[in-house]
């Protein structure tokens, strides 16, 4: 079997990828997306994978390498459907809602006056994203009219298409923690809590990771929300409110895991990675 990894750098997560690989035996191409120049006509050479794991950070070379791999053939995990539903924030809105799984109130909006007419409509606090983003990046709490006010003439001014599309969301005052639950070929194998002080809960922003158990409702709603997004290997995060109510915030495709393997005891890139070669043989 041929197999590739599409990356931007090596980090900690694809070391542990590679050594996965490594461990089965398997060899691996390892695609940096800082050189890969790709005929849209098609490559006889890339053609020749059997199965390409998709690990880039940036998400416009991650969907448009991913669409034109699975259009000459080329099986790929996640897909570019997948890619495309989780890396925009509405999109994923849209698939959660039409498949039932619960998911925060969401209004969008394309002017300042529109968006502050929507946050008060919403009521205060509540959550302004940019549509695409990660790492929880350029996220903010809006407590009152004034902050709303002084948010939207920044973003106006700020002017890039990131800041053109007011994605709003009604804010759920969690017990200081979500939850963050992994799903690969339709099945939960893993979640974790990420504890913080602060509203925001990354690990990538300081949230402390703890083992979180993987019960019925959590098992029933990640495995229904990674399905509504296309399947494949995603991250789920979940979150809950005072009346201990569970809702999908958002989905992930690129998902960051060195912080859960330890804290869970699961395997999760030797997870991955029989996924990934199952891809390739076809047996899934």
């Amino acid at each position: 079997m041929r197999v590739g990894m599409l990356l931007s750098r090596v980090r900690v997560e694809e070391k542990l990828l590679l050594e996965a690989f490594e461990a089965r035996g398997q060899a691996v191409d390892l695609l940096d997306d800082r050189e890969l120049v790709l005929p849209i006509q098609g490559s006889d050479e890339m053609r020749s994978f059997d199965v390409v794991l998709e690990r880039s950070v940036n998400h416009s070379r991650a969907l448009y390498t991913l669409e034109m791999l699975n259009a000459w053939g080329v099986r790929t995990v996640n897909t570019a459907h997948v890619a495309e539903v989780c890396g925009n924030k509405f999109t994923t809105s849209l698939a959660l809602v039409a498949n039932g799984v619960p998911t925060p109130r969401t209004l969008m909006a394309y002017t300042p006056e529109s968006a502050l007419s929507a946050i008060e409509h919403l009521g205060y606090p509540v959550v302004l994203k940019p549509a695409v983003g990660s790492w929880g990046r350029l996220i903010a709490k809006v407590n009152d009219r004034e902050a709303a006010e002084a948010l939207l003439e920044h973003k106006k001014v700020l002017g890039s298409y990131q800041h053109a599309i007011y994605y709003i969301q009604e804010f759920i005052d969690k017990p200081q923690r979500d939850i963050r639950s992994f799903v690969v070929g339709g099945e939960t194998i893993c979640a974790i809590y990420r504890y913080s002080s602060h509203w925001i809960t990354n690990t990538a922003r300081g949230g402390r990771a703890e083992n979180c158990p993987v019960t019925a409702e959590i098992d029933a709603l990640s495995r229904a929300a990674a399905a509504a997004v296309g399947g494949g290997v995603v991250a789920i995060d979940l979150l809950e409110d005072a009346q201990g109510a569970l809702t999908v915030c958002e989905v992930n495709y690129t998902m960051e895991f060195r912080n859960s393997i330890d804290t869970t005891g699961v395997d999760i890139p030797g997870r991955v990675v029989d996924y990934v070669l199952a891809v390739g043989r076809g047996a899934v």
